[in-house]
């Protein structure tokens, strides 16, 4: 049962490393974008406003950008940890995945799986031994 249970507590890792990267693609897009209108407001507005609109379009997509950071990257931090069962990664996607449950759908669905495979006795157990063999545990 524990070597089922290892299963899903990887499956919950990548999982979370998946939507993490998702959120971080998405920051570096936002970025982007931000920076590439404010470019093209410089380069096409010929009065003074632009002067105004330029810093404002790249302040608005720096704090977006940040804002998209914060929240992504510690689900694939947490997601790695689970890999390697380091307990503090569990605590970690614990509090990710009841956060999780809040955006709808897909946080929900990983929200709901998280807690059901890390709030498990099982997984609890295997936490407990710290990983002893990697990312790549061998099954049995």
């Amino acid at each position: 049962m524990g070597n089922g249970m290892a299963q899903h507590v990887k499956i919950v890792g990548v999982l979370h490393i998946i939507f993490g990267s998702l959120g971080l693609f998405a920051a570096v897009v936002v970025l982007m974008v931000f920076g590439g209108i404010a470019g093209l407001v410089g380069a096409t507005d010929q009065s003074d406003d632009r002067f105004v609109a330029m810093p404002i379009l790249g302040i608005i997509g720096l704090i977006a950008f940040i804002v998209l950071l914060v929240l992504s990257l510690p689900g694939v931090i947490g997601g790695v940890g689970l890999l390697y069962f380091k307990p503090w990664a569990r605590i970690l996607v614990i509090v990710l995945s009841a956060l999780d449950l809040f955006s709808v759908p897909f946080g929900t669905a990983l929200g709901i799986y998280g807690l059901w495979a890390l709030l498990n006795r099982d997984a609890e157990r295997l936490f407990q031994q710290q990983g002893l063999a990697g990312p790549f545990r061998a099954a049995g």
